[in-house]
């Protein structure tokens, strides 16, 4: 890696892959020490959790399917179209937390 900001984002990734709440406690602050700004951090682990739930699906898929369980229509949709990352910070504590917004056009593609 080349960059502090770098080692931040992959840090961030692997954080939020590993279901690592302490791990993105730590890195969030760390990242924009780096220089980073939210929007890039938020933009990240967008990416990682995009990332994350295509096996998460594929294993959910495969455990409805050998149980001859329908997937409900409820699911939540493997896109993260119409959602975004939005971190609120204070001195005791980073949030990070998905909400939804309108979009015109899906930015997955």
């Amino acid at each position: 890696m080349s960059t502090l900001s770098d080692r931040e984002l992959v840090a961030l990734g692997a954080a939020l892959a590993s279901n690592c709440t302490p791990c993105i406690e730590y890195h969030v602050p760390e990242a924009r020490k780096a220089g980073l700004t939210d929007a890039e951090i938020g933009e990240a682990i967008e990416l990682a959790d995009k990332i994350k739930r295509v096996p998460a699906g594929k294993v959910l898929e495969t455990a409805n399917g050998l149980l001859g369980v329908a997937v409900s229509s409820h699911a939540e949709p493997a896109s993260m179209c119409g959602q975004q990352w939005v971190i609120e910070s204070s001195m005791e504590r980073t949030i990070i937390r998905r909400r939804h917004v309108q979009i015109s056009q899906c930015r997955c593609a």
